[in-house]
């Protein structure tokens, strides 16, 4: 377990932050290939993939590079796809049959303050996840890269028949595995007392949408909230490596001023496009289907 104190009071400019990160191995893996980053401000879950012990270095190679970041206070998109990049570029340099099919997804969610206004950026490259808890809103801003999401998305497969595919597993976009690695990119305004989860999908493989909005809206700390999502993925089962961090926002620069300037949604600024499919995903829009 790993746990962050309230960020510095005294820094201007700045989404004050509490969190909190677990992992576990699981009952039926020998290893965990999953990596964590808790260090505002960036958050951040790597789910590691291959043979040898090539995800756990994969899914380390991930995190190292964006811990470069964490050095300031906040972020921009262009900082967070040069670690991207330079992740990539180090996973394809691994040489050897020990490192054969290196590859890890990466989720991540970083504070960001643009105009005074703070928001939260949030990154994902495969099935690791990010959700956003805020007032009554409950979503899944991630959108998976997996088989199982691109036939739902095209109505060939149902919620429930995508629990049990064969497919379930199969990421189409991973960092350092295949051709395709362009992550997707959200900026949202932050709101004081919103919750932001990264997860792998050890948890959201044994544990389902509603428990995990159930949990996340408890009065516990973001420690307990932790330790209790990893609990209840291993009471399922724990077939597979589970890992978590929470964020809550404490305090939020420019709070109000978010809504009158961009109306709710990401600012079309100079340098920073969104496309509509990767605009944050509701529960009842098709989101969070694969495992």
């Amino acid at each position: 377990m790993i746990d962050r104190s309230l960020s510095d009071p005294d820094i201007p400019g700045t989404i004050r932050a509490v969190s909190a990160a677990a992992t576990h191995v699981g009952h039926v893996r020998a290893t965990n290939e999953d990596s964590l980053l808790n260090a505002p401000p960036v958050y951040l879950v790597a789910d590691g993939m291959g043979g040898h012990n090539a995800g756990e270095v994969a899914s380390a190679i991930a995190v190292e590079e964006f811990e470069k970041l964490t050095i300031q206070e906040n972020v921009t998109v262009e900082q967070l796809g040069q670690a991207l990049r330079a992740a990539a570029e180090r996973i394809a340099e691994l040489g050897g049959e020990a490192q054969l099919g290196a590859g890890t997804t990466v989720a991540v969610v970083a504070t960001m303050v643009l105009d005074g206004v703070g928001y939260w950026v949030v990154l994902n490259l495969g099935d690791s996840r990010v959700y956003r808890l805020s007032g009554e809103i409950f979503e899944q801003v991630s959108v998976d890269h997996s088989v199982v999401q691109e036939l739902m998305d095209r109505g060939e497969l149902s919620r429930e028949e995508a629990k049990v595919h064969p497919y379930r597993h199969m990421v189409t976009r991973a960092l350092g595995a295949g051709p395709e690695s362009d992550p997707d990119y959200w900026l949202i305004p932050a709101e004081t007392n919103d919750r932001m989860l990264v997860c792998s999908d050890g948890l959201t493989g044994e544990v389902d949408d509603a428990t995990i909005e159930r949990v996340l809206r408890g009065p516990q700390d973001v420690r307990t909230i932790c330790e209790s999502l990893v609990q209840l993925a291993l009471d399922a089962g724990g077939r597979d490596n589970v890992s978590v961090v929470v964020v809550e926002a404490v305090e939020v620069v420019g709070l109000g001023i978010a809504a009158e300037t961009t109306g709710g949604r990401e600012p079309q600024g100079e340098g920073f496009e969104v496309d509509e499919d990767t605009l944050p995903r509701g529960l009842g829009s098709g989101g969070g289907a694969g495992a």
